[in-house]
């Protein structure tokens, strides 16, 4: 494909990787307003994030093994359709309940766009040449990433924040008809297959489980109780059983026969803790700003510039050294010791703390995601069988967004944990700027005593320095737990087989892989693998039907 010829595949591709991350970065801003208008406590509002991030998990796998058996085009143009439909529907919800409910079906569609514009990007770019179209999604990701918090900021300020998740319709509608018209390379690569629906129900229910349990001990139930033994046992078991269907299946969800890769088992090692570092970062810098700073949605928006620009110049930057130099590993290296200086120092933030080392901080984070997030795919995808190559890319992602799930839903639980704890070490200080407002006082102890997310910013004076205090140290012993998983990433990167980056797209692979098969000759009758996954007999040329011949190796 000539450049312009790529340009116009990736552009509604670009459009709808936009749509989605408009969707959920419009929001974020205004995620503390929300739950306090629906009356959430500090649960909800980790679940309202934990949501949209477990279906996404849960989907991406699923999604990528459709991608290698179904038609790519068709496939991603339902995700942005699910989606959308989804996040529209949320801006209707009256309860907490609700749009944790419509959160998740929008997680469905969320995990088939990151997995299919892997997928599809790897059918039409090589992986050497796929750094310098990488800035392009650098580029898109940052205006959404940027753009979004500011728009959901003012739509908030301005309209209500129910118009947040309306927004990105008309985008929706206008990626639906440019991949219409533009995306035409996709190959259907098998017509006959069988989808591993106990492997898709086994994962979902131990992963639910596992999270749930993290969510709801140590506030509904011991951490030493018999629903911890029920939950996590539940868990175990259903890995267990994942593990013997997938063994077992035709066509596995997950094939366990790629962790025999170092290359793919040491890339979802590292993807777990840039997955706590991203989905993380995004949900308490924006309570922090909220919470911690007293700013308002659009200001919490301005205020994670730094993090997000950390991120676009990173991924711009590398992607582009990456397709001019071929070289990864160091720039991935320097990603993961970004991580967790990132972390480690978000963990020493305070309500008071200056704003130029805190946005310092931030950038190093932003910094370390942008280096490392694409570059664990584009690896992935270089060392993987041009068959499997939807199945690596979402395996890869799939752990991401796990890592991600879990870190959020122990970050929150964290929080929730260390606020009740210093709430309750400062009650008498409280006790007595609360009394001193009279009626005022009385709504701030009421929400108190309901567990609801308090609107900071509309505290008078003397409540508000005690909340802020304890918001950020909060929220700071929540990044803490994040460091030893940026430190493993880093340990999972420097082992990684630094091997070049081929120059030849997945198509290509795949192409040349058939005509390179057509020259082995093997003895009659003897039953051979073809480059398309199908087993066939030989005839007495040492061929099979139409052509086919073994598998080298």
């Amino acid at each position: 494909m000539t450049h312009r010829q790529v340009l116009e595949a990736l552009s509604g591709l670009l459009l709808g990787l936009f749509v989605s991350m408009l969707a959920s970065t419009v929001v974020s801003t205004s995620l503390p307003v929300i739950i306090h208008d629906l009356e959430g406590t500090q649960t909800a509002y980790t679940w309202v994030v934990t949501a949209t991030l477990l279906t996404t998990a849960i989907s991406t796998p699923v999604w990528g093994k459709l991608a290698d058996l179904f038609n790519r085009k068709l496939l991603i143009q339902i995700a942005i359709a699910i989606f959308v439909l989804a996040t529209a529907a949320a801006g209707f919800s009256t309860s907490p309940d609700m749009l944790i409910g419509f959160r998740a079906v929008q997680g469905i569609g969320a995990g088939g766009l990151a997995a299919l514009s892997q997928v599809i990007m790897a059918d039409i770019i090589s992986p050497r040449e796929r750094g310098r179209y990488m800035g392009l999604f650098g580029a898109v990701m940052a205006v959404a990433t940027i753009g979004g918090p500011l728009l959901g900021g003012v739509i908030t300020d301005s309209l209500g924040w129910r118009w947040n998740f309306f927004v990105a319709l008309p985008f929706a509608v206008l990626a639906l008809i440019i991949l219409q018209k533009t995306l035409h390379t996709v190959p259907r690569t098998r017509s006959k297959t069988s989808i591993d629906y106990l492997g898709i129900v086994l994962l979902s229910a131990a992963v639910s489980s596992l999270l749930i349990w993290v969510s709801l001990a140590g506030d509904s139930f011991e951490w030493w109780s018999m629903q911890t033994v029920l939950m996590v046992g539940g868990a175990i078991l259903g890995l267990v059983l994942f593990v013997i269907v997938e063994l077992r299946s035709k066509e596995p969800l997950i094939p366990l026969t790629m962790f025999r890769n170092p290359t793919f088992t040491l890339s979802v090692i590292a993807s777990i803790a840039t997955g706590i570092a991203m989905f993380g970062a995004s949900v308490f810098l924006s309570q922090y700003m909220q919470l911690a700073r007293g700013a308002t949605p659009t200001e919490a928006g301005l205020m994670t510039i730094p993090m997000i620009g950390g991120l676009l110049i990173a991924s711009i930057g590398v992607g582009a050294m990456i397709t001019r130099f071929g070289k990864w590993k160091p720039f991935l290296v320097v990603g993961g010791v970004f991580l967790i200086a990132g972390s480690f120092l978000l963990s020493t933030i305070h309500y008071d703390t200056n704003f130029a080392l805190v946005s310092l901080y931030m950038f190093l984070l932003g910094a370390g995601v942008g280096m490392t997030m694409q570059n664990l795919v584009l690896i992935v995808q270089n060392t993987t069988e041009p068959t499997q190559i939807g199945v690596a890319s979402s395996g890869v992602t799939f752990f991401r967004s796990l890592g991600g799930t879990i870190g959020v839903s122990v970050m929150g639980a964290a929080l929730a944990s260390q606020v009740t704890s210093l709430v309750a070490e400062r009650k008498d200080e409280l006790g007595a700027a609360i009394a001193a407002l009279g009626e005022k006082g009385a709504a701030i102890a009421q929400q108190l005593q309901a567990g609801t997310v308090p609107q900071v910013s509309t505290m008078p004076e003397a409540v508000r320095v005690i909340f802020e205090d304890i918001y950020a140290q909060g929220i700071s012993h929540s990044f803490l737990i994040a460091v030893p998983f940026a430190i493993i990433s880093l340990i999972a990167i420097v082992f990684l087989p630094n091997k070049p980056l081929t120059t030849m797209t997945t198509s290509e692979r795949m192409a040349a892989g058939e005509a390179d098969l057509a020259t082995v000759s093997v003895p009659e009758g003897m039953q051979v693998l073809t480059a398309t996954g199908s087993v066939q007999t030989t005839g007495a040329d040492g061929r099979g039907p139409g052509g086919a011949s073994a598998r080298r190796g």
